[in-house]
């Protein structure tokens, strides 16, 4: 027995870390933003609505542009059983919400241990324990793997594309980027062009064996997106192309904020590899095989800077190349700690690493406080009000709260009733009946504010301990309606 567990813990020992970390973040920091709204209200109406396509939320809210429902559909039918057994035992939708989460993250790490065993495989088992610490310590990249996003489902493909490169699978890597790029995010096209490129310079594939085979796959990939979201859409639709077509030729995304040309490589990376970024750097002149496998990915960035919007999740697809990388840098300095320069060299290595830690605590603190409408509509719903009435608890969710924290997820049966209607002015809002308003003014006419719940505003540096601190201020309001008496007598906080 003890033989089998030793051998089980060596076999997946470093999966149990990955996952544990990441659904650690799961309970932890439950709520989604605004970004992973259309895949989460996907997965819900999906799980809760089946074929009723008209009472879908993206009938009522269809977004900036369309999405694809394929990662969606995939994700809900991993988490189908376990939902259907937390409705059968009437457990709150909530429980819902950590199940499609927790189901993506199983799907992101299961392919990113396909690509880990592929770099065991060509790198050997310590660059590989290297690898599993640099991922251990760094904060985005196990936060973002549960999280709904087109560009987490992109990158569970192309960390497929990533295991087969390795693996000499040329052409089922350059399909799997393909696959991404059609169905999930088309931007994956910047990475595939200079991978493609590189194959053809080195002769790995060649040039009409390849067009043949992406052509192939390239119009499977459309065929099958059309196909499944025409149907939810209820149009004829291609998402990804409507997406390219707003993003870069009418260059619309820029309407939410632009960085400069250096952003990613000054301000995302840094943040995003921690430790392993100056050790990503050192790899390169280290080990001659790496720069094969970083160049396709700096050039992918490279492209990407020119895109002005810009945002740490869209290149989140290169950090597993940059922790090779460095972890090739972490294993030579490690074999060769017995000399005095190289000894010197691991101890820099060992304070990045805690240094790494530090600000991955930090950042978790600060995404903790991140979600504050999806506490505060926890908050209500446990304030006990509504055990003692069977009249309807009209709620209505401001755009801002909608965005940070409240899905479809969160909410409860009756006697709840929510209301997420746009445009509706600060003086309309007494005339609609609501009971609760769920808003980011703290004072509205008509109502009282019932409490507040605060959000991660800013850090600031202390001169004592800890020498960093996270600022929170009060970001969302939960008003109680004027003319209520039942709602004013309740005893509630109040808001400062």
């Amino acid at each position: 027995m003890a033989s089998n567990s030793w051998k089980f813990c060596e076999r997946y020992g470093y999966d149990l870390l990955l996952a544990s970390i990441a659904a650690f973040y799961v309970f932890m920091v439950p709520y989604t933003k605004v970004e992973e709204s259309f895949n989460i209200q996907a997965m819900h109406d999906i799980l809760y609505h089946g074929y009723h396509i008209d009472s879908y939320d993206h009938m009522e809210f269809p977004g900036v542009v369309p999405r694809t429902f394929i990662g969606a559909l995939l994700v809900s039918l991993v988490a189908a059983p376990f939902v259907l057994t937390t409705s059968l035992l009437h457990l709150p939708k909530f429980y819902g919400l950590l199940i499609v989460r927790l189901a993506l993250g199983c799907l992101i790490l299961c392919t990113l241990r396909f690509f880990r065993l592929q770099l065991r495989d060509k790198f050997g088992r310590q660059v590989e324990a290297f690898f599993v610490i640099l991922t251990a310590i760094q904060f985005h990249l196990l936060f973002y793997c549960t999280r709904q996003l087109p560009n987490i489902l992109a990158l569970g493909i192309v960390n497929l594309a990533y295991g087969y490169w390795f693996k000499g699978h040329f052409y089922a890597a350059l399909n799997s980027l393909i696959f991404a790029t059609i169905v999930f995010r088309c931007d994956t096209l910047l990475l595939l062009g200079p991978l493609g490129l590189q194959l053809l310079l080195t002769k790995e594939v060649s040039f009409w064996g390849a067009l043949k085979r992406c052509i192939g796959m390239a119009l499977l990939c459309i065929g099958l997106t059309i196909l499944v979201d025409s149907v939810f859409w209820k149009r004829w639709l291609w998402p990804e192309f409507e997406v390219l077509w707003f993003n870069s030729v009418l260059n619309r995304s820029s309407e939410w904020g632009t960085h400069a040309f250096h952003w990613y490589f000054t301000s995302a990376l840094p943040r995003s590899l921690l430790a392993a970024y100056p050790l990503s750097l050192v790899g390169l002149f280290l080990d001659r095989r790496v720069r094969s496998f970083i160049f396709p990915v700096l050039s992918f960035i490279l492209l990407y800077s020119k895109l002005p919007h810009k945002e740490l999740r869209f290149i989140i697809s290169s950090i597993p190349i940059f922790n090779l990388s460095a972890s090739i840098t972490a294993s030579r300095i490690y074999n060769n700690k017995k000399k005095p320069f190289w000894n010197l060299l691991f101890l820099i290595v060992l304070g990045l690493l805690l240094i790494s830690v530090g600000f991955t605590i930090i950042t978790f603190m600060a995404s903790y406080w991140n979600y504050p409408s999806g506490h505060a509509l926890k908050e209500l719903h446990l304030s006990g009000f509504h055990n003692n009435y069977t009249n309807e608890q009209w709620v209505h969710i401001d755009t801002f709260s909608a965005m940070n924290g409240i899905s479809r997820f969160c909410e409860s049966d009756f006697p709840w009733r929510y209301s997420k209607e746009e445009q509706i002015s600060l003086h309309e809002l007494r005339q609609r009946n609501f009971t609760f308003l769920i808003n980011e003014h703290p004072v509205i006419d008509g109502f009282e504010c019932l409490f507040s719940k605060d959000g991660f505003s800013r850090v600031r540096l202390n001169y004592g301990f800890p020498p960093v601190f996270l600022v929170k201020e009060p970001k969302v309001y939960v008003h109680g309606n004027a003319e209520n008496k039942d709602v004013l007598h309740g005893n509630w906080p109040g808001c400062l």
